[in-house]
């Protein structure tokens, strides 16, 4: 079993994570993808994020409870905060060993590896899908390129998805009608617990 470990925070989960995940599952030879609710991103500020467990029934909402492919999973909400990628893959890899793991990110977070903890251990510990991302640049930075040659990386050639949560959230700030860039049962969850507002 190949499966595709997408983190993120998830705050919330929208049209464009769920077509990327549709896409890489399609056209890769994942069996599967976990979308991995983040507590915290160490490299993130925290100021706007909604609590863990409302991240997480959002992103359940979203992948539904039909689809194998597509999963939610809270495994970082039982690991000691803040999550870094390398304990939770060491961790998987440990409890699930029978499953290949793959990492999942786009190509603006792929130019920040050199931030990452165990950044050359975790690549070589696992394959990486990479989806494009708007305006990403590489860095000239020489402890990035020693890690990325390294690297086994896939690039995707997903649709180019120009949605972020910053721009969902702010909208909802603004008491803006945004529900065809959630998933319909989020954006009632959204509406119906006031949240962002």
């Amino acid at each position: 079993m190949k499966t595709g470990l997408y983190f993120g925070s998830f705050n919330p989960v929208h049209i464009g994570h769920l077509a990327i995940a549709n896409y890489i599952v399609e056209y890769t030879s994942l069996d599967n993808i976990w979308f991995v609710v983040s507590p915290q991103n160490p490299l993130k500020k925290k100021e706007t994020l909604l609590p863990g467990h409302d991240r997480l029934k959002m992103v359940e909402i979203a992948v539904g409870d039909d689809n194998f492919r597509l999963r939610p999973s809270d495994i970082e909400m039982k690991l000691p905060v803040p999550s870094y990628t390398i304990d939770t893959i060491t961790y998987l890899k440990e409890t699930f060993f029978e499953t290949e793991f793959s990492l999942i990110m786009g190509e603006d977070n792929l130019y920040t590896l050199h931030k990452w903890k165990n950044a050359e251990e975790l690549v070589k510990s696992c394959e990486i899908y990479v989806y494009p991302r708007p305006d990403s640049r590489k860095p000239d930075n020489r402890e990035l390129e020693r890690i990325l040659k390294n690297a086994s990386i896939t690039m995707v050639n997903a649709p180019l998805m120009d949605i972020s949560g910053t721009f969902i959230r702010k909208a909802l700030a603004e008491r803006k009608d945004i529900r065809h860039f959630l998933p319909p049962g989020v954006w009632q969850y959204i509406d119906r617990n006031n949240l962002y507002r």
